[in-house]
C-alpha cells in the first residue's frame, strides 16, 4: 500500500514543488493517508485545500482503499 501511495505523490510533487513545497506520506491507517507539508506549505493558508482538492482527491483516484488524507506536524 505504501508503494502505491508514494507512487501517487510522486505525481503531485512537482506541483507543490512549483511554490517552494513537499509532502512527505508518514503512514496510512485505517483508511487515512498522513502526510507533512513541507517548505512553504508548512504555513500556507491554502495547502488545506491543496491537501483535500489535490492530493486527497488524487489518492482516492489512484489507491484503493484510501478514504481521506490528514496533514500533521
Amino acid at each position: 500500500m505504501s508503494i502505491a501511495i508514494e507512487n501517487a505523490l510522486q505525481e503531485i510533487r512537482p506541483y507543490i514543488a512549483q511554490h517552494l513545497g513537499d509532502i512527505e506520506f508518514v503512514k496510512f491507517e485505517e483508511g487515512t493517508v498522513y502526510v507533512r507539508m513541507l517548505g512553504t506549505c508548512t504555513h500556507c493558508p491554502l495547502s488545506q485545500m491543496t491537501l483535500k482538492a489535490g492530493v486527497e482527491a488524487l489518492l482516492k483516484e489512484r489507491v484503493a482503499g484510501v478514504q481521506s488524507v490528514e496533514a500533521i506536524a
